[in-house]
């Protein structure tokens, strides 16, 4: 196989610049084409990220091209056909988050997946932050996190409802689903592998409007740790925070907007009774996670060409949707 793999964008709506950028960033790809139903975002997308090919019909575009990955970003009511067609195609694929409409969706893609030969990859960006990362690390070398917490807040949205409920499931799954990941990732006892949720105990408010969807979970893991998670739409702004705490160990991660990370660790002095705790100065080690410019595609072309399993299949992705599905449902007891 050459180390240089060319990549195609399907769907170039609010989602695809990341993904592009990540492509253009990224020495061992080349974009091939990118694909669009509408001409006015092919266009401005064509002439923004330069691709050698742009098409109205990302078929004609698969049986031009001279492909090796292709990034699929379109909304998840669109996602299932594409995915199938690209892994019957035998060609690597990036899936947009949320893998689909329901978790029987992601178990078609994950069942397409396991019969190609090429890899899958789901968008489960949080889990690539060089920061998370790091901070994961210093969790599992101290015997794992014991508890993982994670806030997801918004405004309003439309996700979920009108017409876009024909096009994406619900704010969770289609969008708070980063931080339900999030603590599944955080709780995991291994670099490559997320906890599996076991039990939730889950309460959900429906807001007296539209896209005012809230939830509150207390998630059992298999790795022994307990999560929790707080998303509601329809307050006051967007806030993204998460927190993970091991045995004298404690870290705070603001993922908001600039990334600020909080790292505390404790100590017992004889005499004392009780232990004294303190703040842990200096910049977290990102180098011995891939480097400050790591990312979710230079994890998965490192997959393509050294043949090994991407963190985040469609396989594990399974595990994120239906621990969504029961937190939305109220969901109380084991899974």
């Amino acid at each position: 196989m050459s180390d240089i793999l060319n990549a195609a964008v399907i769907g170039c709506g609010a989602h695809s610049p990341g993904h592009f950028r990540m492509i253009a960033d990224e020495p061992r790809l080349r974009l091939r084409g990118i694909a669009e139903l509408d001409n006015q975002r092919l266009q401005k997308a064509a002439s923004e990220f330069r691709p050698q090919g742009a098409y109205l019909d990302y078929r004609k575009m698969l049986d031009e091209g001279d492909i090796d990955v292709v990034y699929v970003v379109t909304m998840p009511g669109h996602l299932l056909p594409i995915v199938i067609e690209c892994l019957q195609r035998g060609l690597h694929v990036s899936v947009e988050k949320s893998p689909g409409m329901t978790a029987e969706e992601t178990a078609a893609m994950a069942s397409a997946a396991r019969a190609s030969s090429a890899k899958a990859i789901v968008s489960f960006n949080r889990r690539y932050f060089p920061d998370v990362l790091a901070v994961r690390r210093l969790v599992q070398e101290r015997g794992g996190a014991i508890h993982c917490a994670a806030t997801y807040n918004k405004p309003l949205t439309r996700i979920g409802h009108g017409k876009m409920g024909a096009i994406t499931p619900t704010a969770l799954m289609c969008d708070a689903i980063h931080h339900v990941d999030l603590i599944r990732w955080l709780a995991g006892t291994t670099l490559e592998r997320a906890a599996i949720p076991k039990a939730v105990f889950a309460a959900t408010n429906h807001g007296s409007r539209g896209g005012t969807d809230r939830q509150n979970a207390i998630v059992q893991f298999d790795s022994g740790s307990l999560g929790v998670l707080m998303s509601h739409y329809g307050v006051g702004s967007r806030i993204q925070r998460a927190e993970v705490h091991a045995e004298d160990f404690s870290a705070y991660m603001d993922l908001t907007g600039d990334h600020n990370i909080e790292l505390y660790e404790s100590h017992f002095e004889p005499g004392q009774g009780h232990g004294i705790g303190s703040s842990i100065e200096g910049e977290i080690d990102l180098e011995s996670v891939g480097g400050a410019d790591f990312n979710e595609t230079k994890h998965f072309v490192d997959c393509i060409l050294d043949d090994v399993e991407p963190w985040s299949t469609l396989d594990d992705a399974i595990h994120t949707m239906r621990l969504c599905e029961a937190i939305y449902s109220g969901h109380q007891g084991p899974l």
